[in-house]
């Protein structure tokens, strides 16, 4: 009697998930929303959509930022002589004023004596000299004027994350890029192979990897003043599950990493009780992914996929090799068909010997 119910309740024993046919049985073609896809050439090549960093049109075409030009928030320092003894601004015996805190205002302004209220931002030093001296040679014949700026703090950048020097840094001429920010604050405090740059400007947002903005020139774009900067880690990953040399999830990292690497991961496939007809890669499709791989134009929305690779096919390996694992992969291998039956045995064969222990214990 036990021996029978063991062997009914057979399915009801310890495993590490499903089995094949169990998954097989939410296919679309069985009523589920699960697309089963055995893995071949075409799926391989059609499903290898790597979503990759980079940022977009407002960004790289933004031209480098003219440093020289004056922003709101900007202190200049200015100084004025004056070809009289007795001038507007010059005290009794001086030729010259001095005035070094003029702060641009929000709108861009400055005021200056005589000269009334300026536009001083978007103008370099020199053209608001320039302004500036026109506006006080209709009251003081022949006046010389020098604008420099004291300060530049009305165009800044944030850096943060894993730097080495966080804080708020001015956009000056040396700075105006993105490499050239970075390297102002220390450069990244963590291994450049799995480093992710990411730049905030308004609500507009763009992220590369730091290799990838080294290796491109084309990635080094130019800043902004207000630029949010932040790196960090890579978080992309995979989750391996079932009969596996371990179950864990997994980082990616920067490279592209195929099935059969993700296997080698963790351990690769657990000799004791792994099905190598069983190897399923569960994942999300995007649309445009998801018509390739179905040939079916019509498809509409993200579709689920569990696709299978059969390692022990002639070309199963090969197949592992150029099938590309991505960010929210589920690697999972289904147990051979002998392991529950193994299991079933076992359960059995320990059930017997307990019986016969009690009957021993009985007759004594």
């Amino acid at each position: 009697m036990v021996i029978a119910s063991l062997i009914l309740s057979g399915c009801a024993l310890p495993r590490s998930g499903p089995n094949k046919n169990e998954i097989y049985a939410g296919a679309v073609e069985r009523g589920g929303n699960t697309n089963i896809i055995y893995v071949n050439d075409h799926v391989a090549r059609a499903a290898n959509y790597q979503p990759s960093y980079g940022f977009g049109a407002d960004f790289l075409n933004a031209a480098p930022v003219q440093a020289d030009d004056i922003r709101p928030g900007d202190t200049l320092g200015l100084q004025i002589w004056e070809n009289v003894d007795d001038g507007l601004l010059a005290s009794l015996g001086q030729s010259s004023t001095q005035l070094q805190t003029l702060q641009v205002d929000s709108q861009g302004y400055i005021f200056v004596p005589y000269a009334g209220r300026v536009k001083a931002s978007g103008n370099s030093p020199d053209s608001l000299r320039r302004i500036i001296t026109d506006r006080l040679a209709s009251q003081t014949p022949d006046p010389q004027v020098l604008v420099t700026r004291v300060a530049g703090d009305g165009a800044t950048v944030s850096v943060g994350g894993k730097v080495t020097g966080q804080g708020v840094y001015p956009l000056e001429r040396p700075t105006r890029t993105l490499s050239a920010m970075l390297a102002k604050a220390g450069g990244v405090a963590i291994d450049p192979e799995i480093a992710v740059v990411t730049v905030k400007r308004g609500n507009a947002t763009g992220k590369v990897w730091l290799k990838d903005l080294y290796a491109n020139s084309r990635n080094d774009i130019a800043l902004r003043g207000g630029d949010v900067i932040l790196v960090d880690e890579d978080q992309r990953s995979f989750t391996a599950l079932g009969a596996l040399g371990g179950q864990t999830k997994v980082p990616l990292g920067s490279e592209e990493v195929s099935a059969i690497e993700g296997i080698a991961l963790v351990g690769g496939l657990n000799s004791s009780i792994a099905d190598p007809t069983g190897v399923f890669i569960l994942r999300d499709e995007p649309e445009s992914v998801a018509r390739r791989v179905m040939g079916n134009p019509s498809l509409y929305g993200t579709q689920r996929f569990a696709y299978v690779l059969d390692l022990t096919r002639p070309n199963g390996l090969f197949l592992a090799r150029d099938f590309l694992i991505r960010d929210g992969d589920t690697v999972y291998v289904t147990e051979a068909p002998f392991t529950q039956f193994s299991k079933v045995i076992a359960a059995i064969t320990g059930a017997a010997n307990s019986a016969r222990s009690i009957e021993a214990v009985g007759t004594n």
